[in-house]
C-alpha cells in the first residue's frame, strides 16, 4: 500500500523525524499521544518509490476508510509491469542520491509544510456551527478559499506551492454557517491515487538540477509505456478561485482551470478540467481579472519551454474566447499576476525568469536575472496583436501580486498598485537577505515612456504587506483603499491592514495572541452603497495555542470584529479566495 497519511481534526503536531525541535504546539484538550516510536519509516527498497522513507513522519491514526486505495495495476500487461519495476528501481536510486545532500529551506518539507501549513484530510459538511456575534444579513452565500494540501507525504524536495489543491468552504444563510473542504480532483491527483504514489514531478520542489532532469525523463518514460497519462494536464489547481460564466473555477498557472460545483448543502464536487467548450488549449494563470462593468474575464498564459512565451486573451460574459494575442518576450518569465484598467491590460515583465538549461548545471531553473530590466507592458484590452503594446521600464521592480491599476488621463499615466518584493526570487531560492514586501505606487507615463515609483506607507510604520485586494466592484478604476495581509513575522499573517492609497494612512486589525490568518477578502455590502469601504473582511484564522480555526468577519469601515464562526477542524494557511452569493449557487452550470 502507498505511503500516505491521514490527519485527524485533532492533529496538532507533526513528528518531524529529523528535526531537533517541535515546530507545533499540541492542543491542550487533545488526548492523542503525539509520540510515535514505532514510526512507519522503512528500510531502503528498490521495489517501489513509495517504499522509500518519507521526509516527514506523520503519526498513524486508525481509519476505516483509508484515503489511498491499493495500487491498481490490474490493467497492465507484463511489459508494463516490468517497465514499472525498472522505473521504480531507478527512482529509488535517485531518491537515495538526493537524500545524501541537504535540502535548502525553500524545498525542505520540514519547513514548507510544518505547523499549520501541514495538510488535512477532507471534511464533509458540518452544519449549524457555533457563531460568536452576529453575521451581517447581507452575507448570503459561500466564502471559499483555495490552498495547497499534499495528499502524499513528500519523499523528496517539496515547496509549499507544490501541494494538491484543496478548497475550504463556509456557507452562510440567515446567520447559520456550515463548513466543508475537498480536494480538487485534478488529473494529477486522480492518477496518483490510482497508482498509490506521488508519481508526478513537483514543479518547484523536485525539478531542479540533474535530479530534476532525471525525474522528467522517468516521468515521460512512464508515459510512453502507458503507466500514466500526462496529456490531460499536470496542474494542482491550488492557487486561485474565480466565479465566471456560471462556474466556480479553481486554478494554478500550470494548467487549465478546474470547475468545482457547490452543492445545495455546501459541499464541493469537482466537475472536471474546464476548457471553455474546447476554446482554451493552454494553461491560464491563477489571477484572471473580471471587469466590474463589462463582466469580461481577462487572462494570461505563459510557457516556460517554447515560444510564444506569453499569450493574452479574454472571454465575453457568455464565455466566448477571443483569439490569442502573442506577446514577444526574450525569455520565459514568471508571470503570476497582472492588472487591468478601464481600457488596458497591464503586464509585468520582471526579473524572475525560467532558464531550463541551468538544470544541466545542477541549478534551479527559476532564477533572478540581474541583467534584465523590469518593465510593464500596456496593451489595449481589445487588441488583436501586440503591435499596440507600450513598454515602460521600471528598474528593479518585482511585484508578485498587483492589487489594482487605473488610468490618469490628466498626467498621461497608468497607475499601478503592487507590493514590491526583494529579493525578487526569495520565494523560490534560498538567500540570506531578509525578505521585504513594500506596498508601492508605480506610475507609467504612456507618452514619455518613463516611470516613477514611491512607497505608499511611511517608513515609520513600514511592514510586509502581501496577499489582499481592493473593492472588486472598482477593479481597474481609481480606488482609495486596499486591504492587505500583514505578513509579520514572515511568512505568517498576524492581521490585515486597511491602507489609504492616497495618504498612506494605515489602520490595522490584528488577530491577537498566537492567531494567524491569510488573505483578507473584501466583500462589498452591495452595489447601492456610496462608500468604497462599505463591506466586510472575511478571513480564515488559526490559533496556534488552542489549535482551533475560525472564520472572522470584520467590519471594513470600523475594523471591528462582527462575527466569528468556529470551524470543526483545522484550516491550514492557504492562498486566494472568493465569495459566491446564493443566487449564483442556484444558477451554476
Amino acid at each position: 500500500m502507498a505511503s500516505s497519511y491521514v490527519l485527524s481534526p485533532n492533529t496538532a503536531k507533526l513528528n518531524l523525524s529529523f528535526a531537533p525541535y517541535d515546530l507545533d504546539a499540541p492542543s491542550p484538550s487533545s488526548s492523542v499521544s503525539y509520540t510515535n516510536p514505532k514510526s512507519r519509516r522503512r528500510k531502503f527498497s528498490t521495489n517501489s518509490v513509495t517504499d522509500s522513507p518519507a521526509l516527514l513522519n506523520f503519526p498513524n491514526y486508525p481509519s476505516p476508510n483509508p484515503i489511498i486505495p491499493k495500487k491498481d495495476t490490474s490493467h497492465w500487461n507484463p511489459l508494463q509491469r516490468a517497465a514499472s519495476a525498472a522505473f521504480d528501481f531507478a527512482e529509488a536510486a535517485l531518491l537515495s542520491r538526493e537524500r545524501s545532500q541537504p535540502l535548502p529551506k525553500t524545498v525542505d518539507p520540514r519547513h514548507q509544510i510544518s505547523g499549520n501549513y501541514a495538510p488535512v484530510p477532507e471534511q464533509s459538511v458540518k452544519s449549524s456551527l457555533s457563531v460568536t456575534g452576529n453575521i451581517p444579513d447581507c452575507i448570503d452565500g459561500v466564502y471559499l478559499r483555495n490552498g495547497a494540501n499534499p495528499l502524499f507525504e513528500p519523499v523528496s524536495g517539496h515547496h509549499l506551492f507544490d501541494g494538491d489543491g484543496m478548497v475550504h468552504a463556509v456557507k452562510i444563510n440567515n446567520g447559520d454557517a456550515s463548513y466543508s473542504c475537498r480536494f480538487t480532483q485534478t488529473e494529477r491527483l486522480v492518477q496518483e491515487k490510482r497508482l498509490g504514489s506521488p508519481i508526478f514531478p513537483k514543479a518547484i520542489g523536485e525539478l531542479h538540477g540533474h535530479s530534476g532532469i532525471a525525474r522528467l525523463m522517468l516521468f515521460y518514460a512512464r508515459g510512453l509505456f502507458g503507466l500514466l497519462n500526462h496529456s490531460n494536464g499536470t496542474g494542482v489547481a491550488n492557487a486561485g478561485l474565480v466565479y465566471f460564466h456560471d462556474r466556480l473555477l479553481a486554478m494554478s498557472e500550470d494548467d487549465l482551470p478546474y470547475q468545482v460545483r457547490v452543492t445545495d448543502d455546501g459541499d464541493l464536487e469537482t466537475v472536471g478540467r474546464f476548457d471553455f467548450d474546447g476554446q482554451l488549449n493552454s494553461a491560464m494563470i491563477a489571477h484572471p481579472k473580471i471587469d466590474p462593468e463589462t463582466k469580461e474575464l481577462f487572462a494570461l498564459s505563459y510557457d516556460v519551454v517554447k515560444k510564444p512565451y506569453l499569450k493574452y486573451f479574454r472571454f465575453s460574459p457568455e464565455g466566448v474566447k477571443s483569439p490569442d494575442v502573442e506577446i514577444p518576450l526574450a525569455s520565459p518569465t514568471m508571470m503570476h499576476d497582472f492588472a487591468i484598467t478601464e481600457n488596458f491590460v497591464v503586464i509585468p515583465d520582471q526579473q524572475v525568469v525560467f532558464k531550463l538549461s541551468d538544470m544541466f548545471l545542477g541549478k534551479s531553473p527559476v532564477k533572478y536575472d540581474g541583467e534584465k530590466v523590469s518593465r510593464f507592458g500596456i496593451l489595449p484590452k481589445n487588441a488583436v496583436d501586440a503591435s499596440e503594446m507600450i513598454w515602460v521600464e521600471s528598474p528593479e521592480t518585482f511585484c508578485f501580486h498587483l492589487w489594482n491599476a487605473w488610468e490618469s488621463p490628466e498626467t498621461d499615466e497608468v497607475v499601478v498598485i503592487g507590493s514590491c518584493m526583494t529579493p525578487a526570487d526569495s520565494i523560490f531560492n534560498e538567500c540570506d537577505e531578509q525578505l521585504n514586501s513594500v506596498l508601492s505606487e508605480i506610475r507609467l507615463n504612456l507618452k514619455t515612456g518613463k516611470s516613477t515609483r514611491r512607497t505608499i506607507i511611511p517608513g515609520s510604520v513600514q511592514m510586509n504587506l502581501e496577499a489582499g485586494m481592493v473593492n472588486r466592484n472598482l477593479l481597474g478604476r481609481k480606488t482609495r483603499y486596499a486591504y492587505l495581509a500583514i505578513a509579520e513575522p514572515w511568512p505568517k499573517v498576524s492581521g490585515f491592514a486597511k491602507v489609504d492609497l492616497s495618504t498612506g494612512e494605515v489602520k490595522n486589525h490584528f488577530y491577537g495572541g498566537k492567531k494567524y490568518g491569510g488573505e483578507p477578502f473584501f466583500l462589498p455590502r452591495g452595489l447601492e452603497s456610496d462608500r468604497e469601504d462599505d463591506g466586510y473582511i472575511m478571513s480564515f484564522v488559526h490559533d496556534e495555542e488552542s489549535w482551533k480555526s475560525e472564520l472572522q468577519i470584520v467590519n471594513a469601515v470600523t475594523l471591528e470584529l462582527e462575527a466569528t464562526v468556529k470551524l470543526p477542524s483545522r484550516v491550514p494557511y492557504g492562498f486566494h479566495g472568493t465569495f459566491v452569493n446564493s443566487a449564483d449557487i442556484v444558477n451554476q452550470a
